[in-house]
């Protein structure tokens, strides 16, 4: 019984994780939507965002509604795009992605975060210096790729550099080519683990055991928050 109990909580846990990804995704796609219109052909940053959607196998209906919703259509609420810095425990840099319709409430709660686990938020451009902002196309190894014909697919793209991995290749690109190369590399049969343009930190910062487990505290209370899109810090974990 008590087996049972705690597969059911577990799913239970899964569903809810997976219903949260499935409300910040369609978010984003409503303000993509919104922001450049519901054509994927031309707008780059939706496609982006229903590409991501389809990688967690989101519903189609609900990436539907989030279109609609973001071309006018059973529109209730306008969101926002908002980037929070702060400082995690013992100094790590952090960058927090936001997507919200109630800027004071998410600030509040944003700051609660990095009170409560050791860290301040900060004001703008106090730790963005620390890192680059790259295009990252993330590819599984396989027999079907080939790490030589991978590589100059994607230099001949206009990608920047290629970092082999033990199971994966990143294809890093300017953040400006990202959307050239992730379309050329996808005419080319490549397809993705993921997709992304992130920031990749020039700097890395070590914890002790007790601060690592307070950032991990913090990243676990950002990402439970529906408003919060990405987290992007320097801890080399």
């Amino acid at each position: 019984m008590g087996r049972i109990g705690n597969i059911k909580d577990r799913k239970a846990k899964q569903d809810s994780k997976r219903a949260q990804i499935y409300t910040k995704l369609a978010r984003l796609i409503t303000v993509a939507a919104r922001e450049g219109g519901t054509d994927l052909e031309y707008n780059a940053t939706l496609k982006n965002a229903v590409d991501k959607a389809r990688a967690q196998n989101m519903p189609r209906d609900n990436i539907e509604r989030a279109v609609k919703k973001g071309s006018g259509e059973n529109s209730d609420s306008q969101y926002e795009r908002l980037t929070y810095e702060g400082y995690g425990p013992s100094g790590v840099a952090v960058i927090v992605d936001i997507l919200t319709d109630n800027r004071n409430r998410t600030a509040g709660e944003i700051r609660h975060a990095f009170d409560k686990n050791g860290g301040n938020l900060g004001t703008s451009g106090c730790v963005s210096f620390i890192f680059e902002k790259k295009g990252e196309l993330v590819i599984e190894k396989n027999e079907g790729v080939g790490e030589d014909n991978l590589m100059l697919a994607a230099i001949d793209a206009g990608a920047e550099d290629i970092i082999v991995n033990e199971g994966f290749y990143q294809v890093i690109t300017d953040s400006c080519d990202f959307d050239k190369v992730k379309t050329a590399l996808s005419m080319a049969n490549y397809s993705f683990a993921s997709c992304d343009v992130v920031y990749i930190p020039q700097t890395l910062a070590e914890l002790d055991e007790t601060s690592a487990k307070k950032m991990v505290r913090l990243i676990d209370m950002l990402e439970d928050n529906d408003d919060v899109q990405d987290i992007h810090h320097n801890w080399s974990e």
